[in-house]
């Protein structure tokens, strides 16, 4: 049975065959039905029908003479390669090649937004090849940074925030003997803070969370003499991200940031200013995390993630025998009941998005 896509495609390629269309008529019917075929793909065989759809369009664009229109095609058919889930590194060799032509074509006559999304999207590839040690990580950043050439703060928000969403998580993958290795989680934590200038709450709750939730990770890790101070950080980025995600709106985002935020109080002493005194009380409230965050991954069948839950709870059980019985003590941030959030329902770690046309990664 022929699903809708397939009549788009059968549709388009029927108009085409009339003698009366100009070549460029054509070429404008391909590239409009493959968009909307990208645009909402009610499957991967929609992004395939619109690869399909950009083909026949270059194969036109070829018999003229406007290099602008063949770079226009060929970054709209990258970014649908781009779009096809990563089983192999194929779609995106083809997409990063499909990205260098498309800036080839496009710098003489191309405005500086649509070249700085070519460089935007290219980056993304670089960025997923860069992961599989198919290129340097630094090539990806280095896209990243001429698109934020374009893409600034006050002209293109969304973009500035997806750029520096990006940056921050390639920062973050540089391999700790890169030349500036010892820099990379500061500037990662510098590039999250940037993006949280234009990205609010109110306005894009989801990627918020993801930013906060992603910093925390940034400032828990960063290599520093700070450590208790950068775990406060975190702990006031994570309850930011739990402000938006929760158990019963949002399991997973919920389950992976309340494990961040136990593996943060795991490493933090009850009080800062007194670390002798140990972390008993902390170490409860991150085991009250985990345990819920157990209990959410093995719901959803996540056994990778409930596995790491459950040793975390076990090695956190061993250390306890080593502390002091915890004393009552006031309510902080880091109780559970106390911290802005629900009490714990779920544990997790990291996660990863992809966003549209001009994708981006969430640690």
């Amino acid at each position: 049975m022929n699903t809708l896509s397939d009549e788009q495609v059968n549709a388009a390629l029927a108009a085409a065959a009339d003698p009366s269309l100009s070549s460029r008529d054509k070429i404008d019917l391909f590239i409009e039905i493959a968009m909307g075929l990208q645009r909402k793909p009610r499957s991967v065989d929609d992004l395939h029908h619109a690869i399909a759809l950009y083909d026949r369009a270059l194969e036109l664009a070829s018999h003229e003479t406007d290099s602008l229109l063949t770079g226009r095609i060929q970054a709209r058919k990258g970014t649908a390669l781009n779009a096809i889930p990563h089983d192999g590194a194929e779609h995106v060799e083809q997409a990063r090649q499909l990205f260098i032509q498309a800036l080839a074509n496009t710098r003489n006559g191309g405005a500086p937004e649509e070249i700085a999304e070519i460089e935007l999207n290219l980056g993304l590839a670089l960025h997923a090849l860069a992961a599989s040690g198919r290129v340097r990580m630094a090539d990806a950043i280095g896209a990243y940074l001429r698109a934020l050439r374009t893409f600034t703060r006050e002209r293109h928000p969304t973009e500035f925030a997806i750029l520096h969403n990006n940056l921050a998580t390639a920062y973050l993958s540089l391999p700790a003997t890169d030349p500036s290795g010892h820099m990379r989680e500061a500037l990662a934590v510098q590039s999250f803070e940037e993006a949280l200038k234009v990205v609010t709450i109110i306005d894009q709750p989801n990627e918020y969370a993801m930013l906060q939730n992603n910093l925390g990770n940034a400032l828990q890790y960063a290599s520093s003499s700070h450590s208790v101070e950068n775990n406060l950080r975190a702990l006031g980025a994570y309850d930011e991200a739990l402000r938006v995600r929760t158990a019963s709106t949002t399991p997973l985002e919920y389950a992976n940031t309340v494990s961040n935020k136990a593996n943060a109080l795991r490493n933090l002493p009850d009080e800062p200013a007194q670390p002798e005194l140990g972390n008993r009380r902390n170490l409860e409230t991150a085991m009250q995390y985990l345990d819920a965050a157990a209990q959410i991954f093995r719901r959803f069948g996540d056994t990778g993630k409930t596995r790491v839950a459950e040793e975390t709870l076990a090695e956190i059980r061993h250390d306890m025998l080593a502390q002091p019985a915890s004393a009552p003590s006031p309510a902080t941030h880091n109780d559970p009941t106390h911290s802005g959030t629900a009490a714990p329902q779920a544990g997790g770690s990291a996660e990863e998005g992809r966003h549209g046309t001009t994708r981006h990664t969430e640690q």
